[in-house]
């Protein structure tokens, strides 16, 4: 029997946790422009265990923005999935089952927008949650008057004028809107796009101030490992220990954490934070941010190129390699523990590094390096060009295990095939997709330039990487040649040549 509202009184809760009939008549609270893993691995979970708990007593309205992925499996099951916690905590494995009721309804941007505009009519709902990748919190100069306009914070700020004109305005209609994408100071740079978007409109003087003093645009981090449906024998075997399929099941690691930048009042509306210690609701969040952001997430960016080019397929793969691994645990104490932009006591470095290793480690999750390549170049910007430069900053030298992981990002981003509107490479004789906007920017570059001359284009870019990267005495000269030896012999045998010992 497939999970649906249905069937959840034949369900054994002896297995996995299951929701009594009344958290599925919960208000609306919560509006979330995203269907993803994160989201639903995340948040939807804090909402989830509040509601279980008697706590935030209301439900998400999941809005479906893109063309990507089907929704159907949400109609299907009433928005209803099972989470799965697999992972280690305080010495003992954790596997836990609970089918998530969080989720009221899902509507799409492109045939349900007048249905997601009537949200706005609803005193309840008061929550804006958002995880559109880092790319979706850029500024499109466009008309809000559109079904649907296209970027996200265009359908916010039209989601925020109907709620203005329909409660006239009133301080208690606003929102207090959180951004999860990953990119520092997310909330004011989202508040900073719509208020542009909002004078580019010519909307009210009245309404653009009702959205900086009404609204809360609260900066967040988000730091969970969530790896979203199963291998196929794996999820027949979940599903057929607790009794019912799930074309939705999300399996996560134990860790989690949801920093919020607010402050009392804030927290107080937020009620569902009183659920977990894993939300943190404080004034500053920037220490959280950079851990995150720069430790694990940077080191995720600059390895997922040399493990998968080197065919090892899941983190904990590479943890289990000694070549990989080495280079992973080096990676992290000798260039990127010492290059935070932020001044970090050593101690808070180490114990972060070591508890990021063991959730690389996790022997549950199969978190996949092709994965990670998504949106590749925006990740190496915001992810570690700050880490290259104060490396160069404090040491004089270039960063050598930084430089090979940049190498293996422009090999990987090398594409030999354009199929319909994708562009494609090649390892091991098998095509994979290149997932990324600057794609056809470097088919074009590889197909006619050398790599001398590829790596110069490349580095003087200030667009894309906001600096001109050739400044820095050396780069070009290590890219260049960890890139040929790519090239020539391979990136196991790259890998194996790079030496890994304490290089500062």
């Amino acid at each position: 029997m497939k999970l649906s509202a249905t069937i959840l009184q034949k369900i054994d809760s002896g297995k996995v946790i299951v929701p009594n009939e009344e958290l599925l008549k919960l208000p609306e609270k919560v509006l979330q422009f995203g269907t993803g893993i994160l989201l639903r691995g995340l948040p939807d979970y804090f909402i989830d265990k509040a509601n279980r708990k008697g706590i935030f007593k209301g439900r998400v309205v999941m809005v479906k923005s893109t063309n990507l992925g089907d929704a159907s499996s949400f109609y299907k099951q009433d928005g209803l999935f099972t989470l799965c916690f697999r992972g280690i905590q305080g010495g003992q494995a954790i596997e836990e089952n609970i089918i998530n009721s969080s989720i009221s309804r899902v509507l799409n941007a492109n045939t349900d927008w007048p249905e997601i505009l009537k949200c706005a009519t609803n005193p309840d709902l008061g929550i804006i949650i958002s995880n559109t990748t880092e790319v979706g919190l850029s500024l499109v100069k466009e008309d809000i008057n559109l079904q649907p306009p296209v970027s996200y914070p265009g359908k916010l700020l039209a989601f925020l004028y109907r709620r203005f004109k329909v409660f006239e305005g009133s301080n208690q209609s606003g929102c207090i809107i959180i951004p999860t994408e990953l990119i520092p100071d997310n909330g004011k740079k989202l508040q900073s796009i719509v208020t542009e978007l909002a004078n580019f409109n010519k909307l009210p003087a009245k309404f653009i101030t009702w959205i900086g003093d009404s609204n809360h645009f609260c900066n967040s981090l988000v730091d969970r490992i969530v790896t979203g449906m199963p291998e196929e024998r794996i999820k027949k075997s979940i599903e057929s220990e607790l009794g019912y399929e799930d074309d939705l099941m999300t399996v996560c690691e134990v860790y989690r954490l949801w920093a919020i930048e607010g402050n009392a009042a804030i927290k107080e509306k937020l009620s569902f934070a009183k659920a977990d210690e894993g939300i943190k609701i404080e004034r500053d969040i920037e220490l959280y941010r950079e851990l995150k952001l720069r430790i694990l997430n940077g080191t995720h960016t600059l390895s997922c190129g040399v493990a998968f080019l080197s065919g090892i397929n899941t983190v904990r793969e590479a943890m289990e390699d000694e070549i990989m691994g080495k280079y992973i645990a080096d990676l992290m104490n000798n260039e990127i523990g010492i290059s935070l932009p932020i001044p970090v006591d050593s101690n808070t470095i180490k114990n972060y590094i070591s508890l990021v290793r063991d959730r690389f480690r996790n022997p549950y999750i199969n978190h996949y390096w092709k994965n990670i390549t998504l949106n590749y170049t925006s990740k190496i910007r915001l992810r570690c060009i700050p880490l290259l430069m104060n490396y160069y900053k404090i040491t004089g030298k270039i960063p050598e295990l930084f430089a090979l992981g940049f190498s293996a990002y422009l090999f990987f981003m090398k594409a030999d095939k354009k199929i319909k509107n994708g562009y494609y490479g090649t390892y091991n004789g098998q095509p994979y997709l290149i997932d990324d906007n600057m794609a056809e920017k470097y088919y074009d570059l590889w197909s006619k330039l050398p790599v001398d001359a590829l790596l110069h284009e490349i580095l003087t870019d200030e667009t894309t990487w906001g600096e001109d990267l050739s400044g820095l005495a050396g780069l070009q000269d290590s890219v260049v040649d960890k890139l040929n030896s790519i090239i020539n012999v391979g990136m196991k045998a790259t890998l194996k040549k790079i030496n890994t010992k304490k290089n500062v």
